[in-house]
């Protein structure tokens, strides 16, 4: 069976994240997703809007997924080749050349954004809320997490 491996933060989940994991799906028969923790953004210098909790749940919740696992550290993707016994890994172009170190275990590829779409885009127009409003954007993803939950 061909295991194919990706990570991301899936912050504010759109059209551009599910597209990847479609695309990632259709290269294998597995796909397992690595979902950065809290813990692990804020060492990359990075502050998710939606919780971990219920970041993973939704990508757990994607029908092209097959498994999703919390990305804890840069060094875990060898040992979750191995664990998972990984054929191939991918993620975002904005990554290109970043992982081409992992060719010596698995096949390395790099996929193209969806344009018109990204997280940094969104987060740039969020930012431009005032915290009144980001809180109520909160709330409604929040809500509609739970919507997704109870669906799946």
């Amino acid at each position: 069976m061909k295991t194919v491996l990706t990570y991301g933060t899936f912050d504010l989940f759109h059209i551009g994240h599910l597209n990847m994991l479609k695309r990632l799906k259709e290269k294998g028969e597995r796909l397992i997703v690595g979902v950065s923790t809290d813990e692990f953004n804020a060492l990359k210098g990075k502050r998710p809007i939606v919780p971990f909790e219920q970041r993973i749940e939704i990508v757990r919740s994607i029908r092209y997924v097959d498994e999703a696992i919390p990305e804890m550290t840069w060094g875990q993707k060898r040992t979750d080749i191995a664990k998972y016994d990984v054929n191939v890994f991918g993620i975002g172009e904005d990554w290109k050349g970043r992982f081409d170190d992992l060719e010596d275990l698995v096949e390395v590829f790099y996929l193209p954004r969806t344009s018109g779409i990204s997280t940094t885009e969104m987060k740039r127009v969020l930012s431009e809320f005032d915290e009144r409003h980001v809180e109520s954007l909160k709330n409604t993803l929040d809500t509609l997490s739970q919507i997704v939950k109870e669906l799946s």
